[in-house]
């Protein structure tokens, strides 16, 4: 507020205001840096100076992820909406409302099939923006489908973690869809197609003890929270100070927990180049090394 609009009257104050975005500025959680929404976004949602990853949505995911953006969307199962007619402060089908308006998604998980460097491959992502990307019931469906998609088309399976775990809302039948994920896990397996799991900030509890920590490779994004528990839990638990980075994906990597941490710019390639030796196709010709001139005699 300023003079000018306090001595104007209402209707022409009205017309002074103008509607600002929420998000027009990021602010970077490691050295507090402002960045513009639209540069970070062009960035693949990663500070350019700290090199902080932010939250990335599932459609930017996937777009980042499939040659040229573009996809196939997979038409996900219906799921019963609020079968415990769960209520805490807000009743739970209020919840999935609000939570639907904001990100446009049925529930927390987006699946894609198309090409990443011509090869075909089944993608899902779990959307942080969708209720903490908790794992319920629709979220389980979506899983499954995926995975089946996969074995039906015969292509890899890749999947993008983030969650803060099981759904509470829906009790016991969220935590029933850890067995049912693990068992369309088997199937990929008895197929003999590759899973590959990418941990994103953060990936904890259900989620973290069952398909997250399933895949035949592990690869986890700079910085990335991974844990079933989090560090505050634990320290209070056990009563002691955990060490620096516990539970980070660098220090999951030094101690064996994941395969390979991976910076987002670099992530299309190094999981196309993964496909292509797990699937056992034929290397890009700017991936062969290249021929040693053979020497004079």
């Amino acid at each position: 507020m300023n003079w000018i609009t306090d001595v104007l009257p209402p209707k022409i104050r009205s017309f002074l205001k103008r509607d600002t975005p929420e998000n027009l500025w990021i602010k970077c959680p490691e050295t507090g840096q402002m960045v513009f929404h639209k540069d970070l976004e062009s960035n693949l949602f990663v500070i350019p100076g700290s090199g902080a990853h932010m939250r990335m949505g599932s459609t930017a995911r996937l777009k980042s992820i499939f040659d040229n953006g573009t996809w196939f969307d997979v038409q996900l199962p219906e799921a019963p909406i609020d079968p415990l007619k769960f209520r805490d402060e807000k009743r739970y089908v209020d919840r999935l409302k609000d939570a639907r308006a904001k990100t446009g998604m049925n529930d927390a998980i987006k699946v894609g099939f198309g090409k990443l460097e011509g090869l075909p491959v089944t993608v899902a992502v779990q959307d942080m923006d969708f209720m903490a990307g908790s794992l319920g019931t629709a979220a389980g469906e979506a899983i499954v489908k995926g995975m089946m998609t996969a074995v039906e088309k015969k292509t890899p399976f890749i999947i993008f973690t983030a969650s803060g775990g099981a759904r509470m809302q829906e009790g016991i039948l969220s935590l029933m869809q850890m067995p049912r994920t693990t068992v369309a896990v088997q199937a990929l397996r008895d197929n003999r197609l590759p899973y590959i799991v990418v941990l994103t900030n953060p990936t904890t509890g259900g989620v973290t003890a069952s398909y997250a920590m399933l895949g035949d490779v592990h690869i986890a994004e700079p910085g990335a929270l991974i844990g079933f528990a989090g560090p505050r839990v634990i320290e209070q638990t056990i009563r002691e100070k955990l060490p620096e980075g516990f539970q980070r994906a660098e220090y999951l990597k030094d101690h064996g927990m994941v395969d390979l941490v991976v910076h987002r710019h670099d992530m299309r390639a190094t999981l196309a180049r993964l496909c292509r030796v797990l699937t056992k196709a034929p290397a890009r010709s700017d991936d062969l090394p290249a021929p040693v001139a053979a020497a004079a005699g």
